[in-house]
């Protein structure tokens, strides 16, 4: 559709503003016009993917339906090659005498219909559904690339030197096995199959007998495949240096990272580390998706009141923020939340990072060099010479930049940042552990967030689930609500391979400085004291977060037991 014809129809309609119009139009111009103007209204909350389809439907007098409703025939999808389907996004629902019925999302764009006429010689009706579905229909029902399984029964190994142990590897003969075919075709689909199954990390590790590739899904390692120990230098090597790595180097830690292009013009990076062990290299790859990362913090799972605290304290001119938890708990995701929500023309917003993760325009980005001297306090000293209005912080770890970020807070500045903590009240401990004095933490906190991140259940094959009513009281619902409790489980389906699970949701526990609880820090009150009077406070425990998600149907009481510990 023309990008003004379509703009200027939904600010007639009342769907968006005409600042939000230019503000879309801005963004598309950014990104060299690759981008749909549709795309970019969904992707910023300026209209729902919804109303959109609904607006196009009845604008072009075209019927909208729901394609998971529809098991295509693969003779009708073979009407329309793959990359046709992609370039158009479009997908081929049914075929009806000499009629073709297409799915798009874009029913104005009259070049795609006359393009697929010509090409197919059928007659092309429209039907409209929303992008994101496109984009699964075409993944699912043009799915070239071969399973892993596949791959691994095709491998010939007579085609791949079978390389000798650690010490007499030959490099060149090591840099020539990486380029062999099974091998580069095996790390790519390693690669392609975890962007697939939206795993967050990818585990390719070395053992005395045996080779093993595991993807963390939802938080949960499964195992993938045990690919033949004579291939592991061969796959070890491949990726070290697709990431640019040291291939000779084999007794030290190495980081680096990964960056390949996907269909649709979609980068995805892979954060690479390796890890040398008894036998071998273990590789370790976090993928990092940005079109997925969720900086809509309505949408992370904070519960409304938990919210508007978190909110009302990150606007505040001056203190600290803290978000605490475990490896792998969302603690980067909450930060860039805020971040993303702070980040105006207005402010200097500086962060110290390690790594960063993702980047963003308009913040200024430090990557941490421990080797040559920058390390968070030096990046935060230098941060206090540039006028800085908003400083994040990835991790306190030392007394230095816990008392540089304390000072920095108590002098005017938003300071940011992250600690590895069980939950809020522990906190406060652990900054006075680091040597930080009572007074100054109960100066310069504004706020603290723990949290954990617990799997949703399955939409899809959600079913009841009879928990005790003993059980629910212990696990700590009231006695007179337990009995109305409903609790759900995933039975397991296609969709989320069979575990029930698919998503993940964030348990919060959100615990602003509020005034009997700096008392309590200025009086040297312990961690189970703090934890109390939160509570008494109507602040709700980690525990308490998870219950509230288990009431609403999101996750499963199994889920609240395995993430959360019960409160004393």
């Amino acid at each position: 559709m023309h990008v003004s014809r379509l703009g200027e129809l939904l600010v007639g309609n009342n769907l968006i503003t005409k600042e939000q119009l230019q503000q879309a139009l801005a963004e598309q111009k950014a990104a060299g016009g690759n981008l749909r103007l549709g795309s970019i209204l969904v992707r910023d909350s300026l209209i729902s993917e919804a109303d959109l389809t609904s607006f196009l439907s009845k604008q072009y007098g075209v019927p909208t339906i729901n394609l998971t409703d529809y098991d295509v025939d693969p003779a009708v999808v073979k009407i329309i090659p793959a990359e046709v389907a992609t370039k158009y996004q479009i997908v081929p629902v049914n075929r009806a005498g000499s009629t073709l019925i297409i799915a798009m999302s874009d029913p104005s764009n009259i070049f795609a219909i006359d393009d697929i006429k010509f090409m197919t010689g059928y007659n092309v009706e429209v039907v409209v559904v929303a992008e994101s579905a496109i984009k699964s229909a075409i993944d699912k029902l043009y799915d070239q690339t071969a399973s892993l399984a596949d791959v691994m029964n095709d491998l010939e190994m007579d085609d791949l030197e079978v390389l000798g142990d650690e010490e007499d590897v030959d490099l060149t003969q090591l840099e020539r096995a990486t380029e062999d075919a099974p091998v580069v075709k095996l790390v790519n689909l390693i690669l392609t199959d975890a962007i697939k199954k939206k795993a967050s990390d990818i585990h390719i590790e070395p053992y005395e007998r045996s080779f093993r590739v595991r993807y963390r899904i939802d938080g949960i390692l499964y195992e993938v495949m045990k690919p033949p120990m004579k291939l592991k230098n061969a796959i070890t090597s491949r990726i070290k240096i697709m990431a640019e790595l040291d291939i000779a180097e084999r007794r030290l830690p190495q980081d680096g990272r990964i960056k390949i292009k996907l269909g649709g013009g979609k980068d995805m990076d892979f954060r690479v580390s390796v890890l040398p062990t008894l036998f071998g290299e273990k590789i370790v790859m976090r993928l990092l998706d940005k079109s997925n990362l969720q900086l809509d913090m309505t949408k992370l799972g904070y519960e409304p009141e938990a919210l508007e605290s978190f909110k009302r304290e990150i606007h505040k001119p001056f203190g600290m923020v803290l978000v605490t938890g475990p490896t792998g708990s969302g603690k980067t995701v909450s930060l860039y939340s805020a971040l993303s929500e702070l980040n105006k023309v207005t402010e200097n917003i500086s962060t110290a990072e390690d790594p960063v993760e993702f980047n963003f325009a308009g913040i200024n980005q430090v990557q941490m060099h421990e080797d040559i001297g920058l390390n968070f306090a030096a990046a935060l000293r230098a941060f206090l010479r540039q006028d800085p209005d908003i400083i994040m912080i990835g991790e306190i770890r030392d007394f230095e930049t816990a008392e540089i970020g304390v000072k920095a807070a108590l002098t005017g500045h938003l300071v940011l940042s992250t600690l590895h903590t069980n939950d809020a009240p522990s906190t406060i401990n652990r900054l006075l552990n680091m040597g930080i004095e009572p007074f100054l933490v109960a100066s310069a906190v504004n706020l603290i967030t723990a949290q954990r991140l617990a799997r949703r259940v399955c939409s899809e094959c959600k079913v009841v689930e009879e928990i005790p009513v003993q059980s629910l009281v212990q696990a700590g619902i009231p006695a007179h609500q337990a009995p109305g409790v409903v609790c759900y489980r995933g039975a397991g389906c296609a969709k989320c391979n069979n575990t029930g699970y698919k998503g993940r949701v964030g348990f919060y526990q959100v615990m602003p400085m509020l005034e009997p609880i700096r008392e309590l820090i200025l009086n040297g009150a312990n961690t189970a004291e703090i934890k109390r009077e939160s509570m008494r406070l109507g602040i709700k425990t980690m525990r308490q977060s998870g219950l509230t998600k288990l009431m609403e149907g999101v996750t499963s009481f199994e889920e609240v037991l395995r993430v959360t510990v019960a409160d004393d």
